[in-house]
């Protein structure tokens, strides 16, 4: 089985050993140039210091085997790509994967919205090219772009030479669009193309000359020579390419259904978040592998955990208990019948225990570590779907709908590849991951909430909440008024945001609520559908591997249109780094 992917940049550790493996097929490919190989990591790290943004695809096997590549280039003032480099390694003969990387390409670069793909290829003429093998080569490689109306560019002093070698054809794919190529577009891609990738070699008269020989509207494309029948260009197939986002989602989570009345947190909280991604065409769906206890206890005191796999087991699914009595939390004293026991490790009177809980929990522990192994395997954007929550489960107590704190679990397995950003964004106060993480300052805990005087979880959630010890710092608490607008919410996430900036973390895990929409049972905020899209842009800007973790929101149509919003908004390409003075997109 094989798959193709985006690579971002060389934080990951598979990205990095995919990354080599992508130069060694380089320098297989390409020896006269074999030195380029040592830019591609710097291309993807700082991917517009030349003045374009760098693209790179791999396809690999299931055992990480990297066996071919595509680099590419993409001019954002004029929304144009030029193909860099494409190989395949060179003991694979056949099997298609050349066509399979040019095809996912060519889907990339239609979802990204570029007008049109340019590329360079030596000549087919055998009076310019007297070597014979180079010569079939040459004709090979335009035979096979010809097969998706990529042709050659006529009439134009392009292929003028500039040393003693010959000139490329500057080829043009139109990725299926049905507008022909103007004269005027063409001659803005000539320009950035010689300015950006060629300005040590050629000076500014040279690259003026080329550009002004483009006369023709529209430009002329050479008549096909291979190809049996004239394609313009050919539509793009789609499914090649590897879908950017996982979303993780367990069947057990249904078993935790509560119908007591005013209980919210039901299961078609799940089907609406599912009927609306469906739509999108931005995820794979992933099935939860099965982890043992350890990365629970990591974050979750044991004497806790066992009491609730133990009070949960003994409890019958027709009669939860709701804790009633809160005794003081001394080690010492507390209660031995284990009902009575469910006041001593929870912090309010409406997170039920039943027999289904603790199933239903350690389930949604397991949805959210199945997806950080995404993130961690190089996937872009990994979403855990759990249920019931966990963001409101401290280090030895449940509440708030929440049993086990699964974002903080995972940020915990994170953190041991690297720095983690925890960001929530859900209406109430994520006072789980502030407690679990006071102490730490690997990980940042940020979070924007309605303010503890009217929201729960009320003793928590403060601006001088800070951390503790090499914590101190660490954690910060954006509270908002009452009934708060767009503005003064989006002037938080600004602010919160530049604080995960300056963390420089390797990881960042979003603890996505729906509840902070407008309508929600549970809320006072006003944001929209619209405001959901901005929130998951300005995510997206970040650039960072992304966890997002499914926190409340108890309103079906609310998450339907929100979930939907949001992931639209996060899935927009981020600009990194700015365009070359004087140009704007």
């Amino acid at each position: 089985m094989i798959r193709i992917r985006r690579l971002h940049n060389t934080v990951l550790p598979a990205d990095r050993d995919a990354i080599s493996q992508v130069q060694e097929i380089f320098r297989q490919n390409f020896q006269d140039v074999a030195s380029y190989a040592e830019k591609i990591p710097g291309l993807l790290d700082h991917p517009f210091r030349q003045g374009y943004q760098s693209f790179l695809l791999v396809c690999e096997t299931g055992l990480g085997r990297v066996t071919g590549f595509a680099l590419f280039l993409h001019f954002p003032e004029i929304d144009s790509s030029l193909l860099d480099f494409l190989a395949v390694r060179r003991d694979i003969r056949g099997g298609g994967l050349g066509s399979t990387l040019y095809e996912a390409m060519r889907e990339f670069l239609r979802d990204i919205k570029s007008r049109g793909l340019y590329m360079e290829c030596l000549p087919d003429a055998p009076a310019v090219v007297r070597d014979r093998a180079l010569l079939d080569e040459n004709r090979r490689r335009l035979s096979f772009y010809e097969r998706y109306g990529a042709r050659p560019i006529v009439n134009t002093e392009f292929e003028t030479p500039i040393g003693e070698s010959a000139a490329p054809y500057l080829l043009f794919d139109g990725l299926g669009r049905t507008e022909p190529l103007g004269r005027g577009e063409c001659r803005a891609a000539i320009r950035l193309i010689l300015r950006r990738k060629y300005s040590h070699l050629v000076g500014p008269d040279y690259i003026e000359r080329v550009v002004e020989s483009v006369i023709d509207s529209p430009v002329r494309l050479r008549p096909p020579r291979y190809a049996r029948s004239t394609i313009e260009s050919a539509p793009v197939r789609r499914g090649r390419l590897a879908k950017p986002f996982a979303m993780v989602v367990s069947p057990h989570h249904k078993l935790h259904h509560v119908q007591d009345r005013g209980y919210v947190e039901r299961p078609a909280r799940v089907e609406a978040i599912q009927e609306a991604l469906a739509k999108l065409d931005l995820f794979e769906t992933v099935a939860p592998k099965h982890f043992g206890d350890e990365q629970i206890r990591a974050v979750h005191d044991g004497r806790f955990v066992t009491y609730l796999h133990d009070v949960c087991a003994k409890i019958s699914t027709k009669r939860p208990v709701y804790p009633y009595v809160f005794p003081i939390r001394r080690p010492e004293r507390r209660p031995k019948d284990l009902a009575l026991r469910a006041g001593y490790y929870c912090i309010d009177t409406f997170t039920p225990l039943d027999g289904n809980a603790y199933v239903a929990a350690r389930s949604a522990v397991d949805v959210a570590l199945t997806a950080a192994g995404e993130v961690l395997a190089g996937r872009r954007v990994a979403y855990a779907v759990c249920r019931p929550p966990g963001h409101h489960a401290e280090r030895g107590v449940f509440g708030g709908f929440c049993y086990f704190n699964n974002a903080a679990i995972a940020a915990q397995q994170l953190s041991r590849h690297g720095k983690v950003a925890m960001l929530d964004v859900d209406f109430h106060h994520g006072n789980g991951a502030q407690d679990i993480f006071y102490t730490r300052s690997d990980v940042l805990t940020v979070s924007i909430h309605g303010h503890p005087n009217y929201a729960y979880p009320y003793f928590s959630g403060f601006a001088d909440e800070l951390g503790e010890g090499e914590g101190k710092g660490f954690n910060r608490n954006y509270p908002l008024p009452e009934n708060a607008d767009e503005k003064v919410y989006f002037e938080a996430l600004d602010a919160a945001t530049a604080q995960v900036r300056r963390f420089k973390p390797v990881f960042l895990v979003v603890c996505l609520g729906l509840d902070t929409m407008r309508g929600d049972p549970t809320g006072a905020f006003g944001l929209t559908a619209v405001a959901m899209k901005r929130m998951g842009a300005r995510i997206a800007a970040l650039a960072m591997p992304t966890l997002v973790v499914q926190e409340g929101g108890y309103s079906l149509r609310n998450l339907k249109r929100g979930v939907a919003a949001f992931f639209e908004g996060l899935a927009e390409e981020p600009m990194i780094g700015p365009l070359p003075a004087g140009k704007k997109k």
